[in-house]
């Protein structure tokens, strides 16, 4: 029998990603994100989200260096990794898929070091989606540790 991995996918330019459903939080309508000087390009700001402060990250600006439009569509998927809870802006949350472990593909970029955490690439009827590792993503981008160092401030004096 053949191992199931739940999924959510989304949508970042015309490709489609996944990240593992047990790293997702919630998904939310992306509401203003407050900015904050001298974070990296990618950091768009902070947002609370359930009562927590988190960094909101733009994948857009992650993999293709150009920033998210905001639409109706764009969404915050809000996950927990080894080091810490942070939103991700996509341009659209589209399902919760269930990928079965024989559709899966290891991808030869796995060990390019800027996309360590492209962790390999469903092959589906008409469509491939690539899946992310998020604690890998968080830990390959730059300025994460500070930005970690910050909330961890922010939490301790609230």
């Amino acid at each position: 029998m053949s191992e199931i991995k739940k999924v959510v996918v989304f949508q970042v330019g015309s490709e489609d990603y996944a990240i593992p459903i047990e790293n997702v939080i919630s998904i939310e309508k992306m509401e203003g994100a407050t900015p904050i000087p001298h974070l990296p390009e990618y950091v768009n700001g902070i947002v609370k989200v359930r009562g927590e402060l988190i960094p909101v990250i733009d994948f857009e600006n992650i993999l293709y260096k150009r920033s998210l439009e905001i639409t109706e569509q764009t969404r915050l998927i809000v996950l927990q990794t080894d080091d810490l809870a942070l939103g991700v802006l996509v341009k659209d949350a589209k399902e919760i898929l269930d990928i079965p472990s024989d559709a899966l593909k290891q991808i030869g970029l796995i060990a390019y070091q800027k996309t360590n955490y492209f962790t390999g690439v469903a092959n589906l009827d008409q469509r491939l989606i690539t899946i992310i590792d998020p604690s890998i993503l968080v830990q390959s981008l730059e300025g994460i540790k500070e930005i970690r160092e910050h909330m961890q401030g922010q939490a301790q004096t609230n």
